[in-house]
């Protein structure tokens, strides 16, 4: 347990900050889904403005540290070869 000062504020800011990310991490994880259900419909259109909005998202929480760069660059690059796929068939 905390027992100076600094400690307990430490272990207050560790709180507020796991609960920002919890939040942030929640937004990335909806905007892949949202990309990977819209890819599933088989609607490109879709998928593509799906996409295009969680692009930004990835790369946001990429900057911000709550991902690492590689693993956004990961996301994005599987996301846009599934939607390539996807246009190839069609």
């Amino acid at each position: 347990m905390a027992n100076t000062a600094q400690a307990k504020k430490r272990v207050r800011q560790a709180e507020k900050s796991r609960q920002r990310n919890v939040g942030q991490r929640s937004t990335v994880r909806s905007a892949i889904k949202k990309v990977v259900n819209t890819l599933a419909t088989g609607d490109q259109a879709q998928s593509q403005t799906a996409l295009t909005a969680a692009v930004p998202v990835i790369d946001a929480m990429a900057r911000k540290g709550l991902i690492h760069k590689n693993k956004a660059a990961r996301h994005k690059s599987r996301l846009n070869q599934r939607l390539r796929a996807l246009s190839a068939t069609a």
